[in-house]
């Protein structure tokens, strides 16, 4: 058998901000009925309890005042090239996956020139010329679109090593005064990625994606405050969680399992699941979905790891972020192994969909 190339992970890193929100924060806050206008007719109380009920989300983390994305996206790559034991002079590319460039405290200004790569190769004083930069804004598939795009840079032969970064600061582009800002959380997460020439098929596998966007475009967008009267030519983060939910749900097992079978593996072969970061809700009700699809009636305990009631939903970042964690120990009973074969999901704006099944070197 002849040797080809793969895309091996050779280290990750990952960038906790030091600001912990707990939900007690937005008890002071005023939420308003997007369709109406006015005050929800709810307590605060009431308001966050069933938020809490869904999402599971007990704190979240915001960054500090002085920071911005590109900030923690650098702090993400150098501690993943610290694990892979690399400079990161030694990089051929840098592809971060985003949303909202740098926002900076007091604003809700997205700067996104240059892009956030070029930013962050700058601050990390990265002078190697050859050293590519670009962004991708795929809402909250960001980093496995990054993902998909590195795998084809290292198949073809074009680039040998690269970092894959999924960094987001929604903290700054959130409406206080909708319900869904307490699902927004900062955070940075980075692989580095190597070519390597195997016999036997090693890292990335496979993947599948999937992009509605005719009919799903304006789930995720920017728009108004819910308050009227509230700041009103500054625009902020709108969701529409519901459809969102009802549309993961519906499609995001379907492409896992396009996935799985492009890679020759059955779902008893999977190890472990990296999901999105989204709802904890929706996580469990698309996992049970993917089983489902393969009629098997019991999901093995610990399967899908997660993070999100302490660090909330970081958009691009949280899958990134989870894999760091789990691989040096930081998750109670979660861990990898070389061998294991482990699926990254996301979904999000747009609405996309990737599926990526990559096995442990």
């Amino acid at each position: 058998m002849a040797k080809k190339i793969y895309t091996v992970i050779t280290g990750s890193g990952s960038y906790i901000p030091p600001v912990k929100v707990e939900n007690n924060h937005f008890l002071s806050y005023d939420f308003f009925d997007p369709a109406k206008g006015e005050k929800v007719d709810k307590s605060n109380e009431e308001i966050i309890e069933k938020f809490k009920e869904i999402t599971n989300i007990v704190e979240r983390r915001w960054i500090e005042d002085n920071q911005v994305t590109s900030d923690i996206a650098g702090f993400a790559i150098k501690d993943a090239c610290q694990t892979a034991g690399v400079e990161p002079e030694e990089l051929d590319f840098i592809i971060i996956g985003h949303n909202f460039g740098d926002i900076a405290f007091g604003t809700v200004n997205t700067d996104v020139l240059p892009s956030l790569a070029n930013k962050v190769k700058a601050k990390l004083k990265i002078k190697n010329p050859d050293c590519i930069c670009h962004d991708v804004i795929s809402g909250c598939p960001g980093w496995t679109q990054s993902m998909i795009i590195a795998d084809s840079y290292i198949r073809s032969g074009v680039f040998k090593r690269g970092v894959v970064v999924g960094a987001d600061v929604l903290s700054r582009i959130s409406d206080p005064h909708d319900r869904d800002s307490m699902i927004y959380a900062d955070g940075a997460g980075a692989v580095v990625v190597e070519a390597v020439k195997k016999r036997r098929p090693v890292g990335i596998l496979a993947h599948a994606s999937r992009s509605d966007s005719v009919k799903y475009a304006g789930m995720l967008e920017l728009g108004p405050s819910n308050n009227p009267n509230f700041n009103g030519q500054k625009k902020y983060i709108k969701m529409l969680g519901h459809k969102l939910y009802i549309y993961a749900i519906r499609h995001v097992p379907q492409i896992v399992k396009k996935s799985i079978e492009k890679a020759g593996l059955h779902l008893t072969d999977i190890n472990k699941i990296f999901i999105h970061q989204a709802n904890e809700k929706m996580d469990n009700a698309m996992l049970a979905g993917l089983f489902k699809l393969y009629k098997i009636g019991k999901i093995p305990e610990g399967i899908m790891p997660m993070v999100i009631n302490k660090l909330g939903n970081s958009s691009s970042a949280t899958v990134p972020t989870l894999f760091d964690l789990v691989l040096k120990g930081k998750i109670e009973g979660q861990s990898v192994k070389s061998g294991d074969n482990i699926v990254f999901i996301s979904v999000g704006a747009g609405m996309n969909i990737n599926s990526i099944v990559y096995k442990v070197p």
